[in-house]
């Protein structure tokens, strides 16, 4: 009997494999972490084998836990990191490591692409600024960078792409990773001749764009004995993280936003308008008649996780030895501290910053540092920058009519009751976590589900399935002292904006 869904979640700091049965209903969950290189300030990559050991090593730990389960499973969903410049060559393997969304290494070829084009065309054309966080930045990157290597390569995959060729030995371009490419023309939904010509490719060298939940192929027998899945079990396009997590938390109609927690975090924005924010990410959404905005930070998730690996070396031991996690270790120091944490204050821009600066030139900072300082103070500072910054994208979506009511947060971030009350504090908005709150994961399987046909009207299947387990109502009196809070927070970088740059400029010439 086939009554389960497996969604998999190819995320950046690891990967995430969940079982689902079709009523929503959490089965099991693993995760697998893996690696990611920063060669040089502002460059992030990663090997996209990784992916896969990570892909492989989370479905293995899950189907552990649910032995009968791999005969059961109806069909996979996947769900990945995005936007991604992976380079493969006529054999489909790697030309080099992958350049991740976090990476700003394109700065100059963006602005090459913008002064080509005109800034307020190629928003126009692809419903987003020129930025090195798109795909078409990278590729030019490549080609005037490394022509050996772009000489090799035959095709461009996103992580989604990637993780089915290895699992089915096909792959598929779903119309929200299409929408970040910055290769295409939004409204004609068709390929940008100008654009694909200023970067030395063809359509031909991506995949066919089909849509997340079509199901496209089988898991090859390769591929179920690293995985232990089912051979021959169905496998979907896939679609970026951020679509998925909508889908999880329910923001599939417009007007219910979601924030998807992870390495980074994003606000996730449902509209049915075709919606177009410069400050912000436009594509299309998973669901079909659907737009998203979406407010992307960069760095939130990670700044906690680099903490944690430079500072927390200790909670990592005690980790180790209770079991309880080094993150809530951290968190519940955090909580010992007030509000405000006694004047320190942090700016979560540790690889420059995507929604709404749009600055790769912005660094971290923290601010009002003392003797008197501990570990706590500094991680609710970080959990406090992030908030503000949260605050700083939601400001801006209120003034282009997005409307707000209330924020449903979901994956990792979203389990920390501290972390969720201190965004309703600041942003003056309820914070809605629903039961089910594994990630990207879950969206995936649910988009799976819809391509094997359990979802029929998938707006009223998630009405069912998305039920809210936690709330948290924003403090008018904590609000009050953030408001002061976040003045002196945004204060901060735009003093700092233009030695963010000279300090840039003084770091490029020492490299050579």
């Amino acid at each position: 009997m086939n009554d389960l869904l497996i969604g998999i979640d190819a995320g950046t700091s690891g990967a995430k494999a969940a079982l689902f049965s079709f009523d929503g209903r959490l089965i099991a969950s693993a995760d697998a972490e893996y690696p990611l290189s920063h060669p040089r300030p502002g460059w992030a990559e990663q090997d996209p084998e990784d992916w896969w050991r990570g892909v492989c090593a989370a479905v293995n730990k899950v189907l552990a836990k649910a032995p009968d389960a791999a005969d059961r499973i109806l069909a996979v969903g996947i769900s990945a990191q995005a936007p991604t410049m992976l380079a493969l060559d006529r054999d489909g393997k790697p030309v080099r490591p992958a350049l991740i969304w976090m990476d700003r290494r394109a700065e100059a070829e963006a602005v090459e692409l913008r002064d080509a084009v005109g800034a307020e065309e190629i928003v126009r054309i692809t419903g987003n600024r020129a930025d090195p966080f798109y795909v078409a930045a990278k590729i030019r990157w490549l080609r005037q960078n490394e022509p050996e290597n772009f000489a090799r390569t035959a095709y461009f995959e996103q992580a989604n792409g990637f993780i089915s060729r290895k699992l089915a030995s096909v792959s598929g371009l779903d119309p929200v990773h299409g929408g970040l490419l910055q290769l295409r023309d939004w409204q004609a939904d068709d390929w940008s001749p100008e654009l694909c010509e200023l970067c030395g490719v063809t359509p031909g060298q991506f995949s066919p764009l089909r849509p997340a939940y079509e199901l496209h192929g089988e898991v090859s027998r390769s591929a179920a004995e690293v995985t232990g899945l089912r051979a021959g079990t169905p496998v979907a396009v896939g679609v970026v993280d951020g679509a998925a997590a909508a889908v999880e938390a329910g923001a599939v109609e417009a007007g219910v936003a979601a924030e998807m927690t992870g390495t980074s975090n994003v606000l996730i924005m449902p509209n049915d308008r075709g919606l177009v924010e410069p400050a912000f990410i436009a594509c299309p959404h998973a669901v079909p008649n659907l737009h998203l905005l979406l407010g992307a930070l960069a760095t939130s998730g990670a700044s906690l996780r680099w903490f944690r690996d430079q500072f927390g070396g200790m909670e990592v031991q005690e980790a180790t030895r209770t079991g309880i996690d080094a993150y809530e270790l951290l968190t519940r120091q955090a909580a010992e501290v007030a509000p405000g944490c006694d004047g320190v204050i942090f700016l979560p821009y540790m690889m420059g910053e995507r929604s709404p600066l749009w600055h790769s030139n912005a660094r971290g900072l923290f601010f009002g540092l003392s003797l008197a300082t501990t570990k706590g103070t500094m991680v609710r500072a970080i959990l406090e920058g992030v908030a503000f910054a949260l605050r700083h994208n939601a400001e801006i979506a209120q003034r282009a009519g997005v409307g707000l009511t209330e924020i449903r947060s979901v994956g990792g971030g979203s389990r920390s009751a501290l972390w969720n009350q201190i965004k309703a504090d600041v942003l003056n908005l309820p914070i809605l976590v629903p039961r089910t709150s594994v990630g990207a994961a879950f969206g995936a399987a649910v988009l799976a589900g819809m391509g094997a046909g359990v979802y029929p009207d998938v707006q009223a299947a998630l009405r069912q399935m998305v039920q809210i387990e936690a709330r948290f109502e924003p403090d008018p009196q904590a609000h009050a002292f953030y408001n002061e809070l976040y003045s002196v927070f945004r204060d901060l970088y735009e003093r700092l904006r233009d030695e963010f740059d000279h300090m840039a400029a003084i770091m490029n010439r020492a490299e050579g």
